[in-house]
């Protein structure tokens, strides 16, 4: 497969994406933010973390509305997978492409830690092999990871089965511990932790080799 990564001017984490794609055997796609892309390019995209455009506004809003998202826009609309991982979550939320938005954690600091999750709902495109109930060990590293939705939203997220991931001990205040959502139809996904720093026994844990 060939796997589209995002790049925006404070991107951080795109090499350890191309890792993760790459210990697959997939192929990775750069992104670049100020291009437009073919659709027909990639088989599916994923939004990496890092700080695009040094979140000096609010994280992911100026990243929402660059060119490349136009192109990631209409590849979700064809139904094909998009994934937002920590900053790729809160720019799929600023995108509309996802319900919600990410806030300030409640402690209103920066948290660099290992989270235990459970899955709430599985998704078919990514982390196909997870099942309801599992838990999972991924590394966490952000300021603006509470997740937050009115309450009309959030019961339209349980009826609709598009909550994805929750924290078992919440670490930043999310609504209802939600770690990672899904959009109705299942082909966007977006969570805050980082699977693509789990995928060895030396970089603390191996869960995230189920994502992809």
């Amino acid at each position: 497969m060939k796997i589209g990564i995002t790049r925006f001017p404070g991107t951080n984490c795109d090499y350890d994406v191309e890792k993760m794609v790459q210990h697959f055997s997939h192929t990775p796609v750069w992104l670049w933010h100020q291009d437009k892309f073919d659709i027909q390019s990639v088989d599916a995209v994923i939004i990496p973390g890092g700080f695009s455009y040094g979140d000096y506004l609010r994280c992911g809003a100026l990243a929402s509305r660059s060119p490349v998202m136009s192109s990631v826009r209409e590849f979700a609309e064809k139904g094909k997978p998009v994934l937002g991982i920590c900053n790729g979550f809160q720019i799929l939320c600023e995108s509309g492409l996802l319900p919600g938005a990410l806030t300030r954690n409640e402690g209103l600091k920066f948290i660099d830690d290992w989270s235990s999750l459970e899955v709430d709902n599985p998704n078919s495109f990514f982390g196909s092999r997870l099942q309801k109930g599992q838990t999972l060990n991924l590394p966490i590293a952000h300021g603006e990871g509470r997740y937050w939705i009115p309450a009309e939203g959030l019961k339209k997220l349980h009826d609709h089965q598009q909550i994805w991931l929750k924290y078992k001990k919440n670490p930043n205040g999310s609504m209802n511990d939600i770690a990672g959502v899904m959009n109705e139809k299942k082909n966007v996904v977006g969570l805050m932790p980082h699977p693509e720093r789990a995928l060895a026994l030396w970089m603390g844990g191996q869960d995230g080799m189920e994502f992809l």
